[in-house]
């Protein structure tokens, strides 16, 4: 009955979760020495011993002070789901020809109930040499989730600080729109681009997919050939629109929009600012209106934004208002987006006036076209009226750095501690299973993250805790927290018996980090010259890694 129940929590651990998003973070998603090693530690009756690795990065991107954390609940679902497959075994043999039948064996009954998962929340504001993960389990086991892991955060989380850093600049005011399915690396990378954008900070996507996986909100217009389609308003054929509530339909729509056209061209012909406007790009906005009624947002920029679209798009707004529809706005994807934005909000607030119809000078100016984190500074100090920014190339490939370069590192193997070390400082491992605390200061800002011993007191609020680099023995200060809080919890305790943090859903991510970056201190949120953060470990753990180092560090000799 034992083995039974203990059956029937493994299988439950298993089903609990959905798998990863792609179909392709299967347990062959790896490097193959991961496979080698494994053999290896198989062969050599090691891969039952129980190891902790971390994973973390040692510097953040950008430029930046900060990193945001993304990619946890895909790493979750892909060990809920991890199980070699008779078809995987197979390619593996032939991959690996000398290895003993027994290793496959092996393989087979391979999952991760004897793996343990600690790791910091999603959507976290997080910083180098902490544990974003601690894996533990079975050396072979847990060798074998490196290259997914890594693979699986080191995006996620270099996207999300990307779009952090947008929405940062922009201000939050404004609405930031995702539109990098185009230009990304490929499917994957367009679907996880727009959810870890989300995560970042942006409110909508065009990506219908990730709207559909993730339940993001869609955005999204017309572009240039739709408005190059039409040839004159005559092309229409049904002009026939209902009125918003229903009670009666307007026949000839297109008539409509027409006369408000030579309304408008009268009044701002005394003023000199326009003439004829482009009728293929009226036929096309009235057919778009037609179609949407509700949602009407135009391109613009086609064919002249201040001499054609502009006007043309207020004749069919007004139109619409006659009926009882609010348009919404328009888009800019050329130009110079800061004068064409003011230009516009200008012409929007006479016609306002003009004709007496409240709110029309508030229309949403939305502006596209290869913008990223510079160009929205730019646009700041020169000014501009633009309410929404739609950001695709330099967002999603993540254009200013190409990975975030996160790292997996032995700590621990049966209790005992391992250490990393190298010529290059920075590349030292901290070693042993370690539990991560950020503490807070009076204005609730956090002021260092400090890493200890898993059996050291926890810090206390209120109470003085020397924080020491970790290599620079002057660096070092007393902090007094105001508040404490734990960073690593637990999110897959495999058959261990712990409780499982449950997975946040993505909203509640996206919340999460919008609380995280609004509590940082201004000085460290910086584009140029960021304070760094400080990361600190104990002065116990301290004392622990250099003496590790130099019992590990080989004795030079002198001849």
């Amino acid at each position: 009955m034992e083995a039974e129940a203990s059956g029937l929590k493994k299988q439950q651990l298993h089903t609990k979760l959905n798998g990863p998003t792609n179909s392709m973070v299967t347990p062959l998603l790896t490097d193959l020495y991961q496979f080698t090693m494994a053999y290896a530690y198989w062969k050599a009756r090691k891969h039952l011993e129980r190891a902790v690795f971390d994973l973390f990065f040692r510097r953040n991107p950008f430029g930046g002070e900060y990193t945001v954390f993304a990619g946890l609940e895909e790493c979750v679902q892909f060990i809920a789901n991890f199980k070699f497959t008779e078809e995987d075994i197979l390619y593996l043999r032939s991959s690996l020809p000398n290895c003993e039948d027994g290793f496959f064996d092996y393989l087979r009954g391979i999952n991760c109930s004897d793996v343990e998962v600690y790791a910091i929340s999603e959507g976290s504001v997080v910083f180098p040499k902490i544990p974003l993960l601690r894996v533990e389990g079975p050396i072979a086991v847990v060798q074998l989730l490196e290259t997914p892991f890594v693979n699986l955060i080191n995006y996620a989380s270099l996207v999300a600080t990307n779009a952090a850093r947008h929405r940062f600049v922009a201000g939050k005011s404004k609405v930031l729109l995702e539109f990098g399915l185009r230009r990304a690396q490929g499917p994957d990378g367009g679907i996880s681009a727009s959810k870890y954008c989300y995560i970042g900070g942006f409110d909508a996507t065009s990506n219908v997919a990730a709207g559909q996986l993730f339940g993001i909100p869609l955005r999204g217009t017309h572009s240039h050939a739709f408005v190059s389609s039409f040839m004159s308003p005559n092309e229409i054929i049904d002009k026939s629109l209902c009125r918003n509530d229903g009670s009666s339909t307007c026949e000839d729509f297109v008539s409509l929009v027409q006369t408000w056209l030579r309304k408008i061209q009268w009044t701002h012909s005394l003023h000199g600012v326009f003439g004829e406007t482009n009728q293929s790009e009226l036929a096309a906005f009235i057919s778009y209106a037609l179609s949407f009624p509700q949602n009407f947002l135009a391109l613009v920029d086609t064919y002249d934004v201040m001499r054609s679209g502009v006007p043309n798009f207020c004749a069919v707004a007004l139109a619409l208002a006659d009926l009882g529809y609010k348009a919404i706005g328009i888009r800019l994807d050329s130009g110079d987006i800061a004068y064409l934005s003011i230009e516009a909000r200008k012409f929007f607030c006479a016609i306002e006036k003009e004709f007496e119809v409240p709110g029309f000078g508030n229309m949403t100016i939305t502006a596209s076209n290869d913008l990223n984190e510079e160009t929205l500074d730019a646009l700041n100090k020169q000014g501009h009226e633009v309410d929404s920014f739609g950001i695709g190339t330099y967002l999603v490939t993540c254009y200013a750095q190409a990975a975030l370069g996160c790292v997996f590192k032995l700590v621990e193997i049966n209790n005992l501690p391992r250490i990393k070390l190298s010529e290059d400082v920075s590349k030292v491992s901290i070693p042993c299973k370690k539990r991560c605390y950020r503490l807070y200061g009076r204005e609730g800002y956090p002021l260092v993250d400090i890493m200890t011993g898993e059996n050291e007191p926890r810090p206390k609020a209120a109470e003085r805790v020397l924080c020491r680099h970790p290599f620079n023995e002057s660096k070092r200060a007393y902090v007094v927290p105001q508040r404490v809080e734990e960073l690593l919890k637990c999110y897959w305790p495999g058959d261990s018996g712990k409780a499982r943090e449950e997975l946040s859903p993505l909203k509640e991510i996206r919340n999460h980090c919008m609380r995280q970056l609004d509590q940082m201190q201004p000085d460290h949120m910086r584009r140029l010259n960021p304070t760094p953060y400080k990361v600190s470990v104990s002065a116990k753990l301290y004392d622990f890694i250099h003496l590790l180092w130099l019992n590990e560090a080989p004795v030079g000799e002198l001849q």
